[in-house]
Order: C-alpha cells, then structure tokens, then sequence
C-alpha cells in the first residue's frame, strides 16, 4: 500500500489554516461520533473515502486539499476533506501500534493540538459545513487546478503487487492522534528549482515574482529546529510557512490568494539566497533566524539618489540652525522629502523624515513628545542609512515591496495597548499577535483634541474601534477578512460588509501562540534571534521585539521615585530572570497601580500571574520586558488603559547604580543633542564647554575612539566653522549611539544600592 507521507504531516494547525478551526472541530466531532468515512486506499495513492450520508471524497496524490475531489457543494477545504485526512491518520496510527503489538501510550486526539478555537472561528457557514442537502457532483469530475500542487513523487510504496485496502470507521473511541513520522529538521525550502516553483505556481506568479526580485527584497528566515519544524519566512508584508516537508503545494501565507504564488516564490528564493550565502556551512551549523537580502544590488536610480540627497541636505541644514529656526515652510520641505523618498521606494529613510518633522511639529506646539536627544539620532540615521547603502541597499533604506499587501482571512490575538500623545491629539497603538505567520503586528489610532480637553487613557478605552470600545479590542480575538500589512508591520482593519470583521473575548489565546510569540525560555529566544544590524541601519518594523512571556514566580516588585519607573523580578518557565519595566506616562496615572496591582495577585492571594506581554529585550545585561498587558487568573490588565489617578504607595525599590561607561556615554550624548538642538551655528558657551568636559571624561574612562571624536568636533567648530563640523557631528553621533546600544545589550548586571529599610513612596 501507497504511503501518503504529505498526509500524515498535516498536523490540526495546517488544516486550521487550510480552512478554519471551526471545520477542524467538526470534521473531529464526527470521527469521535462514529460519522467518519469509509477510507479506501487505491493502488495510485489515491485515498478515498464514503461518509454515511451519502458523500464521498477523493484526495488523489499531486493535488491539494482545495483542489480534490468532494462530492458536497463546498467550493474549497470541507470538513470531508478534513474528516478523511483524520480517518486516513487515525488508520495509520493503528496500523502503527499493531505493527509495534500494541496501542502505544500517551494517545491524545487529534483536534488538541490546534489549540482553542474562538467562537468565530467555530462557527461554520452553511457552504463550508458541507451538509448532505447541499448539490453533488461525481467523484472523479474535473476541477481547475489551484495555486500549489503536492509533489508525492517520491512517495515510497510496498513492494509486490499494489492492493486497494478499506477500513469502517468505528464508534466506540475518540480519534486518537495520528502516527506522524518525525518532522525532519534537515530540509530547506531552497530545494526547489525554478522549474518546480513554475509547475505548482504557474509562470505568471513566477513572473510577478522575479519584478520584485529586480527590485530587491528583505527576508527573515526561519529555519527547522526540533521545536519549531516548520521553515518559514518573514517577507516585508506577509509571512510563508512550509509546514509539509519537500512539499511545495502545502505551502501557507497570510497573503491573499491572488498573491499567493508570487509570495511563495520570493520565500523559496530567500532561503535559496541563504545558502548561496553560507556555502560549505553544514545546515545543521547554520543560524535558526537570519536576514538576508535578495535581489535589488544593483546601484539606486537617479530619482531615488536625488530624493535621498534632498533629505540629507535637509537633515544637515536642520543641524546647523537648530530646531528653533525650523518653521512651517521647512516643515513642508520635510513633508514634501518623505513623499519623494516613498515614491523611490525608500521606505526606511522615509520614515525618518516622517518622525524627523514629528519631532519638528511637537516642538513648535510646545508638546511634550519632542526629545532632543530623539531629534539628534533622527539626524544621524539619515547619514548613517545613506553610508550603510551600499553594503546593502535593500536592506538599509527600506524594501522596495509594494507599501501595502492584503491578507486573507486572519486571526489576530490582542496583545494590549500603548498611549501616547501630545497637548493636541492623543494615540493609540494596539498590539496583536498574528499566530499563523509568527509575528506580532500593531493597529494605530490617533484623535485630534479639542481645546480644554486632555483625556486619559482610561477615558480613551470608551473610545470605539471597528465597532467596539478600545478596552474591549486591546483584549480581544479578531477575525478579518478586511486587513491589509504594511511594510513595517502596522496593520489596517476595516468592518466592511456584515460579518467580515468579528471581535470576541481574548479567553485563553495567550497560553496557545506558536512559540515564537509565546516564550518559555528567554534568554533562548534572544540568543537565537542572532547578530543584527544597529538600530541607527536596522530595518523600521513596529512590534519587532513584541513578545508574550509565560511567568513561574513573581519575585518581587518595587518603585523607583528617581526614574519614575515600577520594577518587578519575575521568573520564566526556563528559570531565566526577567527584569519587567514599566515608566510613568502622565497620560495614564493609574498604569503604574494596575500594573502594580495584577503582578501582585500572587501575594494576595486572588490569583496567578500566567503571562506578560510587552517589548522584549536586553539592557545592560539583563533581560528586560516593558510590558504592554498582564494574563492573571482574574482576566487581563492593560495598565494604559486602566482607571486611577496614580495615588497609591508602592514599595520604593532599591536604587540602581549607573555604570560609568553608560554614564559617559549618556552625558556625551546628551551634549551632542543639546548641540543639534541649538543648531552648530548658535552654539553657547555652555554648550561648548559641555562637549570639552565629556570628552575628557570618555578619555579617563577608557573610551578614546569616542573622546577623539567629540574632540575633532569642538576642534572643527573653532578652526574651521559649523559647516565643515556637520561631518564631526554626525561620525561622533553615529559612534556614540552604536556604542551605548552595543554596551547595554551586552553590559554585566549593574549592582544595586543596599535597600531602604522598609521605605514606602508615593509614585504622584
């Protein structure tokens, strides 16, 4: 009998995707039920089976799930398709413990590992249930091929003479879990050849695919480990997956289904792109992440080079005169160099200038968004990007993707909120996690204010988001078939038409994201995210580093009234020590109370802390989590949105002793930006001998690339004028900024002054 490997690899999760958990759950309960089919295997491969109602199903080999045969009025993936995967599972489960004599231990049904599904997810519409009363049509009738076909070629067979064998399905046990063959780790989507991409894809897609290959790309790759098997990659606007091993036809995207083929394709290039580069390096050796830009080496084209030398001229001519004497008219130069850079497709730079005039705009409102010390890294990343060019174009001033891609139908799983603003608008930036593609994804909302008005991010969550309050979104299941993804990661979801967006409660959606999302381990996770470009060059995604952190222990919890920061030690399931970090945000009052409030649960004795979501990261060398919401066993608290006036004692923490390089390297910085500030036409005195003091003490404290630097600057200025400093300027700010984002993420723990005996503060 003809083995169908492609069909024992397709785990509850794959056919989710391939249809929806809702089918998978039914096709389940009828298996458990006695209602599965009659599953017939033919001498070709081809398995069949005949339900009790009449309706029979054929998945022959080379074919995919969407374009077998059924004789139900479904036009894509039914739950007979789904159904007579399972049976054909479950029969080779059994022939497995019988061929071993004997059922093997730890039997699970099949539907759990899918996870939970939301009710709108569950439910199935009339078409996709597949109902008997539906029209039929014969097993065996034509029907058009669709994007992806199977390859089974090198499926194995018995040897002898091929028979056709049948088994009922029986009533009197659950469905257990099918006998899978371990999912290999040592494949690469890189197999398949140009010729293969065109036989499942078909040439259009390969031709829609090779303009943005001209155009050039960046692709985050995912390899197989034994924990995650499932090769994927991160496109600019979507996500391909491989769960099937050397099957091509199974592969899965986020993406519509007109760009399907196109999107697959780039995938398959991007990994095929990594192995060129690391030729020789056994695949066992190489890196489980890795980035890697495919395509688009060739030099920019006038018209970008031209939208890139205005932002830069625009950039030094803001660092000679200083944010004040930045008016309207050079904020409209600013807005009108953005909408070039995009035309250029130079997304990253173009983001820049957009934050660049943001920074502008707050400071002219008086607002307090603008930073001075923001502004100066805004400078130095233009100049940085437009150097780093060269290496990489592609990836350094931004793929060249089209700036908007739609998905299909997704589910998003809240992560919780962020808000932020200025005197005249508020914001607010909902996090998801997009459990099928394996990334974390953030909607933005802003509102004009009114005069006198200065609302709160309490206040805010009444505020209706595609037809719900925002209390309710920041903690909720969304399932769209409006949604389209942009190049850095934001998301847009609209309601549409009647049904196509729904919105249910979160429940336990945390506890079952894949494990990219969901960590155990977070030193693992952050070791395995690997080497990356500085911030300065670094790809503009929002969300990168968003993450949802699984809790053992919550080991303590304190204030610190200096930096106006809660800090609480909380455990993960690997034993790693976390540092969650939250800042005072006057906009929320009672963030930090909440916040406060649900990791103590535990000590109160009302609950458990389960999970933290929040941005994960690595500050001078421990791992810290600023966090966006907190899963207890009483529900979810999103702190920004949470009620309060911020008036509760907490327990004050022991201060933190600075370390003299970050304090060297912070004061220098802060130096640089007061200086951009000003402009290096305007410099005070103050300011000059401020650059002269660090100087002297990044010497003493053994950092003389960096005092040189800021020494060439004070000495350029004096000699030869602010024009001929900008240059100075920029390499000391480049440097500096590099360096103090180097030394935090690999920095020893810094020690802690002996704690207050039991000192109490009030945070307002």
């Amino acid at each position: 009998m003809t083995v169908r490997t492609d069909l024992l690899a397709l785990t509850p999760r794959t056919l989710a995707s391939l249809a929806n958990k809702g089918l998978v759950k039914r096709a389940e309960k009828d298996l458990t039920a006695g209602s599965g089919p009659l599953v017939t295997v033919t001498a070709d491969g081809t398995v069949r089976g005949r339900f009790p109602d009449g309706t029979e199903t054929a998945l022959p080999p080379g074919r995919s799930l969407d374009t077998t045969d059924c004789a139900c009025a479904a036009t894509g993936v039914c739950r007979h398709r789904i159904g007579l995967v399972l049976a054909y599972q479950r029969d080779a489960d059994a022939d497995a413990s019988a061929g071993a004599g004997g059922v093997g231990d730890g039997v699970e049904n099949a539907g759990q590992g899918g996870g939970s599904a939301s009710e709108a997810e569950g439910e199935c519409t009339s078409t996709d249930e597949c109902t008997s009363t539906g029209e039929s049509r014969p097993i065996g009738e034509s029907q058009p091929t669709g994007i992806g076909t199977p390859n089974t070629s090198g499926t194995p067979t018995t040897s002898g003479t091929p028979t056709t064998e049948s088994r009922p399905t029986p009533a009197t046990s659950p469905a257990p879990a099918p006998a899978r063959p371990n999912t290999p780790t040592d494949w690469s989507p890189a197999e398949f050849d140009d010729d293969a991409l065109t036989a499942a894809l078909g040439r259009p897609a390969l031709v829609a695919a090779r303009r943005v290959r001209d155009r050039g790309y960046v692709a985050r790759l995912h390899r197989p480990t034994p924990d995650d098997p499932e090769p994927r990659v991160e496109l600019p606007t979507c996500t391909v997956r491989f769960p099937v091993p050397h099957e091509l036809g199974y592969a899965l995207t986020d993406a519509s289904a007109a760009l399907r083929g196109e999107v697959v394709a780039l995938a398959v290039w991007a990994f095929r792109a990594a192995e060129e580069e690391r030729k020789g390096q056994a695949l066992a050796d190489a890196p489980p992440v890795a980035e890697v830009s495919v395509g688009g080496r060739t030099a920019t084209t006038e018209r970008a080079d031209e939208a890139l030398r205005t932002a830069l001229a625009l950039a030094d001519d803001l660092l000679l005169e200083g944010v004040q004497q930045a008016g309207p008219v050079f904020a409209g130069s600013l807005a009108r160099a953005r909408e070039s850079l995009t035309g250029a497709s130079l997304h990253w730079p173009a983001g820049a200038v957009a934050e660049l005039r943001e920074q502008i705009d707050a400071y002219t409102a008086r607002g307090t968004h603008y930073e001075a010390e923001r502004f100066a890294v805004l400078l130095a990343e233009l100049h940085a990007r437009h150097r780093a060019a060269a290496h990489d174009p592609v990836g350094v001033l931004g793929t060249k993707e089209a700036s908007e891609t739609p998905l299909r139908r997704v589910r998003l799983v809240a992560l919780g909120c962020r808000i932020g603003g200025t005197a005249a608008d508020r914001s607010a930036e909902t996090y998801f996690a997009h459990a099928e593609a394996g990334i974390a994804l953030v909607l933005r909302k802003r509102w004009d204010l009114t005069e006198g008005r200065a609302p709160t991010g309490h206040e805010l969550s009444a505020r209706r988001l595609l037809g719900s309050p925002l209390r309710s979104l920041a903690t909720a299941n969304v399932v769209s078939e409006h949604t389209s993804r942009a190049a850095d990661r934001t998301v847009a979801i609209s309601r549409g038409r009647i049904a196509a967006t729904s919105i249910t409660p979160l429940g336990s959606a945390w506890r079952d994201l894949p494990g990219s999302l969901l960590i155990r381990d977070t030193a693992g996770h952050l070791r395995a995210a690997g080497e990356r470009p500085p911030r300065l060059i670094r790809p503009r995604v929002a969300a990168d580093s968003v993450r949802v952190v699984e809790v053992a222990a919550v080991e303590s919890i304190g204030y610190d009234p200096a930096a106006q920061r809660l800090e609480a030690v909380v455990r993960d399931l690997a034993g790693n020590e976390v540092l969650v970090s939250a800042a005072y945000n006057p906009l929320c009052p009672g963030g930090l109370d909440a916040l406060a409030a649900a990791l103590g649960v535990e000590d109160e004795g009302q609950g458990q802390v389960h999970c933290i979501s929040g941005m994960l990261h690595r500050a001078h060398g421990r791992i810290v989590l600023d966090p966006l919401a907190v899963l207890t066993s009483q529900g979810v608290t999103v702190p920004d949105l949470a009620p309060g006036t911020g008036d509760t004692t907490l327990t004050m923490s022991a201060p933190r002793r600075s370390d003299p390089i970050t304090a060297a390297l912070t004061s220098a910085l802060t130096a640089l930006a007061r200086a951009a500030h000003q402009g290096l036409r305007h410099l005070t005195s103050p300011t000059r001998t401020h650059l002269t003091e660090c100087a002297t003490t990044l010497q003493r404290t053994g950092l003389h690339t960096a005092a040189h630097l800021v020494r060439t600057l004070n000495t350029t200025l004096r000699h030869e004028g602010a024009t001929a400093a900008v240059s100075a300027w920029v390499n000391a700010q480049i440097h500096l900024t590099t360096s103090l984002e180097l030394h935090a993420e690999g920095a020893e723990e810094t020690t802690r002054l002996p704690p207050a005996d039991a000192a109490q503060v009030d945070p307002g």
